[in-house]
């Protein structure tokens, strides 16, 4: 008896009208709000009112992360599929504060310090104050220092000049900001008319931003998938922990992130990524092949990749227990943990391979 390679797929391909000025505006306006790890409240809010004025219940979990529900068309089905993005970034907190005034600083996830020298970024005071800085070596002058091109860029050397007139402990002291307090990195984003986005924190609000094209497009046009979605944003998910607990109805979880490009990888920016596997390990055979038929039947630009040095929400949800069946997809992006790049065209290829999936039976 010989079986199929990947599930099988009806011949009628779905055409979901989405909406790529809506997708790219409300994907600017994300990428404009800090939001680093732990420090989401206020873009989850804003997440939650724009599920509302879309029509959709938005609620919050204990820990913080978003779920909107839609119902499915098929309602004698037991299947529940889970769309999961991110909405937390890169970012940091203050860890001391040196004896002239700038702070010392902790990471909040996984990126390369010298990525983030000499970037703008906003220290969130807990009293509600926000001020600006700028994130450099404590060696930045090639006029000063003779090791300032050598010098280690590591956490240990990295600081953030204030913008304000400080010069001791004392002074910083004065404008309310503690240890604990939290960094976010200016995203810049520059949306060019060739259709290229370059920003920081793509990851992963190009696909947040294509999960909101797809309620737009099913509200605007009037479609539902056909089984019961359950759109699941989290909000630690670049420290590992997003989606360790889903909502228990979810049968299968599709994660929505981005796809890495580089060494022995074929993914380019306007390609939606099919992970095969990471660093935790294979996703789901049936789900990932059925992700790849699909792709090839709407004729849309995509690759299958495998990413030994990540991870997603969908493994965090699998090392949680949950009895689920997972995969992951995302829109290429370029220097991933860097100043990111991607087109909108893989935001809108990740959209529309994930409307293809959920109105199959």
């Amino acid at each position: 008896m010989t079986t199929s390679a990947y599930p099988t797929i009806a011949p009628e391909p779905f055409h979901a009208i989405i909406d790529e000025t809506y997708v790219t505006a409300f994907l600017l306006e994300l990428l404009s709000s800090p939001s680093p790890t732990g420090y989401t409240h206020h873009i989850m809010n804003r997440i939650g009112q724009e599920a509302e004025q879309l029509g959709y219940s938005f609620e919050l979990t204990q820990k913080g992360c978003g779920v909107i529900k839609v119902a499915g068309t098929n309602r004698s089905s037991k299947k529940v599929i889970g769309l999961s993005a991110h909405v937390d970034t890169l970012g940091a907190m203050v860890r001391s504060i040196h004896t002239d005034g700038t702070l010392r600083l902790t990471s909040l996830g996984g990126y390369m310090s010298g990525s983030m020298e000499n970037e703008y970024c906003q220290i969130h005071t807990r009293s509600g104050h926000t001020y600006t800085g700028t994130i450099m070596t404590n060696h930045p002058s090639v006029h000063v220092y003779s090791d300032a091109r050598e010098y280690a860029r590591e956490e240990k050397n990295m600081i953030v000049r204030i913008d304000e007139l400080v010069h001791s402990k004392k002074d910083t002291d004065a404008l309310g900001i503690r240890t604990g307090d939290y960094v976010s990195f200016d995203a810049r984003p520059v949306h060019l008319p060739n259709g290229l986005i370059k920003s920081r924190h793509l990851d992963d609000k190009a696909s947040v931003a294509a999960l909101f094209g797809l309620l737009e497009s099913m509200k605007r046009h009037a479609w539902q998938p056909m089984h019961d979605i359950v759109i699941f944003i989290t909000n630690y998910e670049e420290i590992g922990h997003g989606a360790s607990f889903i909502p228990q109805e979810i049968t299968e979880l599709l994660a929505v992130d981005m796809g890495a490009m580089g060494d022995d990888l074929s993914c380019k920016e306007t390609d939606v990524s099919i992970c095969a596997k990471d660093s935790s390990g294979p996703y789901d055979y049936m789900m990932t092949g059925q992700l790849i038929a699909l792709a090839e039947r709407e004729g849309i630009e995509h690759a299958v990749d495998v990413y030994p040095h990540y991870g997603s929400d969908a493994s965090a949800a699998l090392r949680g227990g949950n009895n689920i069946r997972a995969a992951l997809i995302g829109p290429g992006v370029h220097a991933s943990h860097a100043m990111e790049r991607t087109h909108q065209r893989a935001v809108m290829n990740t959209a529309r391979l994930i409307a293809a999936y959920i109105t199959e039976e």
